[in-house]
């Protein structure tokens, strides 16, 4: 459409070559991906034809996004891979049966990050044989499922003989591609606008009638060819009424030619419009139900081009020819389509059809789309989901079913990140039943969550939710005063959230689970730390209790408030088992996060990072934010000041406290007592749960080594307070050597070490032998001082707690011995995914293997591998395998 008779695209040659080098690329074997963004009619559509044309021993992928198949989950994918799919056998098979799943062929849930995995694994497969082009055109109009599989397979292609390239209109919502390599789209300048002019029309023009057209055009290359085409010479030279848009522009070009065809032939275009998949089928029996010959109206219709699959001309004329039709006429057009589906074969596209089709409140309709609602989310189309659940409601007479439906809808909304639908949802909810306004309400809080904005804060839906609930479910509201506090402890505002709490109503019997917990939470704020540490003590002791299971963030943080480590430990790592089998990419980076941080507690640095790299390559894949906080844990007792700093530096405000209290950690280790006192003062001050109670040992550390003393002390008895109410080894030996700086009491140094040297916390009990050495030095008991500082700088030194042993070194020099030196650990000249997949090889994984954990492609994997080796000095995977400091 945009080409002359030299064949050549008029003002593009900028992004022809950007497209041949992709090729080029992807022929070497380094893939890459690209955007190609403009408004309708810029080009994107001729430059993709060029590119198919240029990709010469490619073998050429190809999809479309259909603005009417947007709920239907993997629709483009399925589209894109299906030349392929002949190939899933070669596929492991959960990633086979995942596709399966998703496409249809199997039934279950599908695990939309497997495949992903799995898409990138096929695509592998078959470029073996020869480089692939996937080009998917109108990706503003893809679902949300296959968005999602598509942007994960563009990051991961780098190491792969893979070109994948999109065309978006703009302005289009599609946040999944805003990352990629992308190209904008402008308009033509006036003298190739004019060229292109010249080859669209070749008879003479009179120059007013061209200066016309290019102005109106606005060197969009589309209307440069249409709307010389639809007017004639003699509708150019009365002119043309200015229009809102160049995309109106065309899209009148194209109505224009509409309301010159028969009935029924403009009946049959608006039946092709309303019908997503272009089936001609489909197309033919809707026709024979409306009384039209199709192959009689076909004959007049130049906007479509018949084939295999019914396509329009351009994406605009679709558009165009089903907004022109009548509401009447679109109605009888997705009555016919809904009677012509299989109802068995295909029952969710013919409830959608027998939707639009409704005039007013239908139940059936309502319920079958309900159903569909249902089957899309077993198969994990979550965004179907919530459109048919929207429309179902929409469709529903009942008042309490409606309010069902809408709040199913509102769920399903928020499940997929449309928090603006959801809110307006709920707006229009209207019900009398407690239950389902409490639900409305917990609903209210989570969007009030994730969207950070709104007049009233998250707790306060949440507790509105509670007090509905008290008098008909007193369990149920109880919970919710739970979920309020545990939202208090992650956003502040704890003390007015348990002043509400305080009205929950009694549980009718001994507290337990979930109301032991509230109960203990309200008397940890009113009461103390000794007080509630008897009703919460039992339950803190219970790594596996439920109620931790539900809300495994606030047992953590209870855990740490009361220094019980092994409940700590134990609750990380059941989220992260109850993570991997459920396949949740929002559960499992959490439990990731938190087993990260309590292996760095332990020293074990390498499983720290480990899992820290598994995390944000979840993150990566799913396209959220990494959780920091395990990287902060790792940094300050790692104690690395040119890395910790820059992580400090970088790392988001709400944070802050979290810094804090590595600030401080990092200071002590580093003898920087007075930033750590700071520090460590600003965390403590704060008072969160958890981590104010990890700073206070900081504090006493700090305090005592500035001179502080009556700070000291005050950070002592707030520390022995938590220690005592929990009774663990873990906090009882902090809370000695922190009482040992206070008192200078040599047997509590020795109690320290006593209650600490059965430990896993390795680093803790080096702390403890440094503090002792350290005050048996002052002491001038310089060989009692040498043989405590050993204990504390060869642990320190080989687990690599870099701060705290080159502390400890500078002791020992102190009292006439010198410190070995460190021999440096493989792990030490790695990143954290380079660590990763070098202890995942070292444990015997195949390359595949590593791939699909890492959500990576096998060759970026073997990439990966050969840098490790070069750092290493190694030369293949059992060298790796025998290197014992890798694991």
């Amino acid at each position: 459409m945009l080409e002359t008779n030299t064949d050549v695209l008029i003002g593009r040659q900028d992004e022809i070559r950007q497209l041949d080098a992709l090729l080029q690329a992807a022929r070497e074997g380094r893939g890459g991906a690209l955007v190609l963004r403009g408004e309708p009619g810029i080009g994107k559509s001729a430059l993709l034809r060029r590119l198919n044309e240029a990709a010469t021993g490619f073998l050429v992928m190809q999809a479309s996004g259909a603005e009417f198949e947007m709920e239907l989950p993997f629709a483009a994918l399925h589209q894109l891979l299906a030349p392929v799919t002949g190939r899933l056998t070669a596929l492991p098979a959960p990633h086979r049966r995942a596709l399966e799943i998703a496409f249809g062929l199997d039934t279950g849930a599908p695990d939309p990050f497997l495949v992903g995995v799995a898409s990138l694994g096929l695509l592998a497969e078959t470029v073996r044989e020869r480089p692939l082009l996937c080009v998917v055109d109108d990706a503003q109009w893809l679902d949300q499922a296959s968005a999602k599989a598509l942007a994960f397979l563009a990051r991961r292609i780098s190491a792969e003989s893979i070109a994948l390239v999109f065309a978006a209109r703009e302005p289009s919502s599609l946040p999944e591609l805003d990352e990629l390599p992308s190209r904008t789209l402008r308009g033509l300048g006036e003298a190739e606008a004019r060229a292109l002019l010249a080859a669209a029309v070749r008879a003479p023009l009179d120059e007013r009638v061209r200066d016309r057209i290019l102005a109106e055009a606005r060197g969009n290359p589309l209307a440069l060819v249409e709307l010389p085409r639809t007017a004639g010479l003699a509708g150019m030279a009365g002119g043309f009424a200015q229009p809102d848009s160049v995309p109106g522009v065309v899209e009148q070009s194209f109505r224009t030619r509409l309301e010159l065809l028969p009935p029924a032939a403009r009946l049959l275009v608006t039946v092709a419009a309303a019908d997503p998949i272009g089936d001609p089928a489909l197309l033919w029996r809707a026709a024979e139900l409306l009384g039209i010959d199709a192959a009689a109206a076909a004959q007049s219709v130049p906007l479509l081009e018949l084939g295999i699959r019914i396509r329009f001309s351009h994406p605009l004329a679709r558009s165009a020819a089903y907004r022109a039709a009548a509401p009447e006429e679109r109605r009888r057009a997705h009555e016919a389509l809904a009677a012509a589906t299989d109802p068995v074969a295909d029952p969710d596209r013919r409830a959608w059809h027998r939707a639009q089709a409704s005039a007013g409140p239908d139940e059936q309709v309502a319920a079958e789309l309900e159903a569909s609602a249902a089957r899309a989310q077993e198969r994990g189309g979550v965004a179907a989901a919530a459109a048919f659940l929207e429309r179902s409601a929409a469709l529903t007479t009942s008042p309490v079913q409606r309010a069902e439906r809408i709040l199913a809808a509102v769920q399903a909304k928020l499940s997929v990140g449309d928090f603006d639908t959801a809110a307006d949802l709920l707006t229009t909810l209207r019900t009398d039943d407690p239950s389902q306004a409490a639900r409305a309400d917990l609903l209210r809080g989570r969007l009030s969550f994730v969207r950070r904005r709104g007049d009233e804060g998250p707790t306060e839906h949440l507790l509105r939710a509670a007090a509905r609930l008290a008098a008909t479910d007193p369990a149920w509201s109880g919970e919710c005063y739970l979920d309020a506090i545990e939202m208090g402890l992650l956003l502040g505002g704890l003390d007015h959230v348990v002043q509400a709490a305080r009205n929950a109503p009694p549980s009718g019997g001994p507290a337990s689970g979930a109301a032991a917990v509230l109960t203990g939470l309200i008397s940890l704020v009113g009461d103390g730390h000794q007080a509630a540490g008897e009703i919460l003590r039992p339950i803190v002791g219970d790594a596996g209790h439920e109620v931790w299971a539900r809300r495994p963030s606030l047992g953590f943080m209870v855990a740490a408030e009361l220094w019980n480590f092994d409940t700590l430990h134990g609750i990380a790592t059941r989220a992260v088992a109850a993570g991997r089998e459920s396949g949740s990419f929002h559960a499992l980076p959490i439990g990731l996060a938190m087993q990260a941080t309590a292996a760095a507690h332990t020293g074990d640095f390498g499983a720290a990072m480990e899992l820290i790299s598994e995390e944000e390559a979840i993150a990566d894949a799913t396209g959220a934010a990494p959780l920091v906080y395990p990287r902060l844990h790792l940094a300050a007792i790692r104690g690395r000041r040119k890395d910790a700093v820059e992580l400090f530096a970088s790392v988001d405000h709400r944070m802050s406290l979290s810094v804090q209290w590595a600030t401080a950690v990092l200071g002590n280790g580093l003898a920087d007592y007075p930033a750590a006192l700071k520090a460590a003062k600003q965390a403590v001050e704060y008072g969160a749960v958890g981590t104010a109670g990890l700073a206070l040992p900081e504090l006493v550390e700090a305090a005592t080594r500035c001179g502080e003393s009556e700070v000291a002390a005050t950070a002592l008895a707030s520390l022995q307070e938590r220690t005592q109410a929990g009774r663990q080894a873990w906090g009882l030996g902090v809370e000695a050597y922190a009482r040992a700086l206070v008192t200078e009491d040599e047997s509590a140094y020795q109690e320290a070490i006593d209650l600490l040297d059965d430990s896993t916390l390795v680093v803790y009990r080096a702390r403890a032998h440094l503090l002792y050495g350290e005050w048996l030095r002052r002491q001038g008991r310089r060989r009692d001082a040498r043989s405590a500082l050993r204990l504390a700088h060869e642990p320190l030194s080989d687990l690599g707690v870099e701060a705290f042993a080159e502390r400890a070194a500078g002791e020992l020099r102190a009292t006439g011995e010198q410190a070995r030196s460190r021999t440096s650990k493989a792990s030490d000249q790695l990143t954290m995914q380079e660590v990763h997949i070098a202890r995942l090889v070292a444990d015997g994984a195949t390359s595949k293997e590593v791939a699909a954990k890492l959500f990576l492609s096998p060759r970026t994997v073997d990439a990966h591998l050969r840098n490790i080796f070069r750092k290493l000095g190694l030369t293949s995977r059992r060298q790796l395998r025998d290197l014992p400091d890798i694991r």
